[in-house]
C-alpha cells in the first residue's frame, strides 16, 4: 500500500490460515521525488490530467510488483504460494461529500506483472452505501485487536491522522482525526528540503503559536461527528497558508503543526471514544 504520506510503498506479507495472523516479511520502497511530485500534482486540476494519471497508475503498477517482488525474495516463497493481492492504489482525490474516492494503481497490470490474483477498488463500495471510503482497517482492527471488556481505541498517523474505537459491546467504527504528518513533511520540504522532520527534532526547537492553533483548530471538519475523513483536498498548503500572518518563525510553525496533530487526536478519543483506556 502507499498512503497520504507519498513517502513510498509498505509491502507485507501475511498468513492468516488457522484463525490465527502471522506476519512473514515487509518490505519498504521509497518514491523518489519526481514520482511523489508528479502524485502531488494530481491532486490539483491541471492540463492533460487524465493522461498523466493513467501513466502514473502505471508507474505505480510496476513499482508495486517490485516491491512484491523485493518482500519474496526476503523469504522461500514465491507468487504460486501466495493466493492473494490486496492493494488499494495511490488516493489522488478524496470527496466522500461528492459520492466519490479516486484511486490509481492499475490492478490489472499488477497482477499480470506479478502472477498474483489482485483484489482492488475497495473503497468505492463503501461511499456507496454511505462510508467514507475506509471499510477495510476498522474490520481488521476488530477482528485482531478486539477485547471483551476493554475498550480500546487503534490510532494511526499516516499523512492523515485515523482511529479505530474498538468499544466492548459496541459496533466498531473508526474515522480521520485530522491532519497526521502530512502538513508537517510539506512545510519540512519547502523551508528545510527535507521530506520530514526526522524525530520531531525541528519542531523540537520551536514554540506553539497560540492564535495560528487556534485558527486551525476552527476548521469546521474537526467539529464533524463521525463517520469523516479527510485528505490532501483540505489539508494541504495552501490551507495553512491561509492560516499564517507571514513573519512566524519557522520552527513555531512546524511545532504548531506538531500540536495540531496530537490535540486532533486528543480531541477526537475524548469526545467520541468515552471510557476508552
Amino acid at each position: 500500500m502507499s498512503g497520504t504520506s507519498l513517502d513510498g510503498i509498505d509491502a507485507v506479507l501475511v498468513d492468516f490460515g488457522q484463525g490465527k495472523t502471522q506476519q512473514l516479511a515487509q518490505h519498504y520502497l521509497p518514491f523518489d521525488n519526481a514520482l511523489k511530485s508528479n502524485l502531488l500534482a494530481l491532486h490539483l486540476p491541471s492540463h492533460n490530467e487524465l493522461h498523466l494519471t493513467q501513466i502514473m497508475g502505471n508507474q505505480l503498477a510496476t513499482l508495486y510488483a517490485t516491491a512484491v517482488a523485493q518482500l519474496l525474495n526476503k523469504t522461500s516463497l514465491t507468487s504460486k504460494d501466495v493466493l492473494a493481492m490486496g492493494c488499494h492504489g495511490q488516493t489522488i482525490r478524496h470527496c466522500p461529500e461528492h459520492g466519490y474516492t479516486l484511486q490509481i494503481g492499475n490492478a490489472a497490470l499488477l497482477a499480470e506483472l506479478t502472477n498474483i490474483a489482485v483484489i482492488n477498488d475497495f473503497r468505492s463500495r463503501d461511499i456507496a452505501a454511505g462510508g467514507q471510503g475506509a471499510p477495510l482497517v476498522p474490520a481488521f482492527h476488530d477482528q485482531v485487536l478486539r477485547h471483551p471488556v476493554i475498550h480500546r481505541v487503534i490510532v494511526n498517523i499516516g499523512g492523515i491522522s485515523n482511529l479505530t474505537n474498538l468499544a466492548p459491546n459496541i459496533a466498531t467504527s473508526g474515522f480521520d482525526c485530522g491532519p497526521g504528518n502530512l502538513l508537517m513533511d510539506a512545510w519540512c520540504m519547502q523551508h528545510l528540503a527535507k521530506p520530514y522532520d526526522k524525530n520531531g527534532e525541528w519542531a523540537a526547537t520551536g514554540k506553539v503559536i497560540p492564535e495560528l492553533l487556534k485558527k486551525m483548530l476552527a476548521e469546521p471538519f474537526f467539529a464533524l461527528l463521525p463517520p469523516k475523513s479527510s485528505g490532501r483536498d483540505l489539508f494541504n498548503a495552501a490551507w495553512l497558508n491561509t492560516k499564517l500572518q507571514g513573519y512566524e518563525a519557522l520552527a513555531d510553525v512546524q511545532r504548531t503543526l506538531l500540536e495540531l496533530t496530537s490535540i486532533a487526536i486528543a480531541q477526537a478519543i475524548q469526545k467520541h471514544c468515552k471510557g476508552a483506556e
